[in-house]
C-alpha cells in the first residue's frame, strides 16, 4: 500500500520529534494528519504550522496509556475523514535504570511505550481489517535488541514492541490479510526524548529532580544531541511504507552490530561492549 494523497495517518507522540517530522513529511504528500499528544502547547503548535502549509489536519489531546483517549482519537479520526490508513503508533519516554527505577517509573514508561503500543493497534487494527487495507507502524529502537547500562525500563518496553510487532506481522500474514505491521528501530535521533520528565505524572517529579534521574538525563542528553537527524528516521518510513517493509531501520549498521554481539554473547560468552557515540550513526 503506497502513500497516496487523501490517505488518512494517526501519529501518536506527534507534536515533536520523529512524530513531528513524520506529519511534516505525509502532508506534503497530501495526507490528512490527525496528530495526538499529551503536550497540549506543542500540539496546537504543530498543528496550526501544518495548517498554514495547506495540510488536512486534526489534533486531538491524548494519554495514549488511557485506552479511552485511544479511542478517542480514533472516533475523531472517523469522524473528520471517514478511513484511517496509516497508524503510527509512536508516542514514548525515558527514564530510569533498571536497578534502582522506582514502581511509578517503571509504570509510566511501560504504560506509554509498550500499552501505548498495544492500545493503538487494538483500537485501530479492527477497522483497518475491515476496510480491507492499512498500516501499522509501532516504534521501537535499537535499544529493543539490547540492554543498555541506565536504560532498564526503556529497553524492557522498546524489546517488548518489537516482539509484539513480530506477532502481529505474522498474524497478519497467516490471515492473509492486506493490513501491514512495520517496526521502527531507530539508533539516537536529536529529539527531545531526553526532556522525557516534562510530562511525568504528578506524584513522581521528586524522582525527576534526583540524582540519578539527573545523571541519566545528561548522558542521554548527550547521546541524542550526537545523534542522527530526523530527517534520516522520515526516510527510512517512507521507504518502508512505499513497498511494505517490516523492519524499518535508520541505523542499520547499528542494529546489525548490535544483534551480532548478543549472537556473540550467547554463542561464546562475549560481553557486548557498549558506545553510546556510535548508536547514534546512520546509515
Amino acid at each position: 500500500m503506497g502513500v497516496e494523497a487523501k490517505q488518512t495517518a494517526v501519529i501518536t507522540g506527534g507534536a515533536s520529534g520523529i512524530g513531528r517530522a513524520l506529519a511534516e513529511r505525509l502532508a506534503g504528500r497530501g495526507v490528512q494528519i490527525v496528530l495526538a499528544d499529551i503536550e497540549v502547547a506543542a500540539l496546537d503548535e504543530t498543528t496550526a504550522q501544518l495548517a498554514a502549509g495547506g495540510a488536512e489536519v486534526l489534533s486531538v489531546q491524548c494519554d495514549v496509556s488511557d485506552l479511552g483517549q485511544v479511542e478517542g482519537v480514533r472516533d475523531a479520526a472517523l469522524e473528520r475523514f471517514g478511513e484511517v490508513h496509516y497508524v503510527f503508533n509512536n508516542a514514548g519516554v525515558s527514564g530510569g535504570s533498571a536497578a534502582s527505577s522506582p514502581p511509578e517509573i517503571w509504570d509510566w514508561v511501560i504504560g506509554v511505550n509498550l500499552v501505548g503500543v498495544v492500545n493503538g493497534v487494538q483500537t485501530f487494527l479492527p477497522g483497518l481489517l475491515s476496510q480491507g487495507r492499512g498500516h501499522i507502524i509501532n516504534t521501537a529502537s535499537v535499544a529493543g535488541f539490547a540492554g543498555v547500562p541506565g536504560m532498564g525500563p526503556y529497553c524492557a518496553t522498546k524489546a517488548a514492541v518489537i516482539s509484539l510487532s513480530e506477532s502481529l506481522h505474522h498474524e497478519l500474514g497467516l490471515q492473509g490479510s492486506a493490513v501491514r505491521c512495520s517496526v521502527l528501530c531507530p539508533g539516537f535521533v536529536k529529539t527531545r526524548i531526553y526532556e522525557s520528565e516534562r510530562n511525568v505524572p504528578a506524584g513522581i517529579e521528586d524522582w525527576a529532580q534526583s540524582e540519578e534521574a539527573q545523571f541519566l538525563g545528561a548522558m542521554a542528553r548527550q547521546a541524542v544531541e550526537g545523534g542522527a537527524e530526523v530527517s534520516v528516521v522520515v526516510e527510512a518510513v517512507m521507504s518502508a511504507l512505499d513497498d511494505g517493509r517490516f523492519w524499518i531501520l535508520s541505523h542499520e549498521r547499528v542494529a546489525r552490530a548490535m544483534v551480532s554481539d548478543q549472537l556473540n554473547w550467547i554463542t561464546a560468552g562475549v560481553m557486548p561492549r557498549f558506545d553510546l557515540g556510535a548508536a547514534g550513526q546512520a546509515g
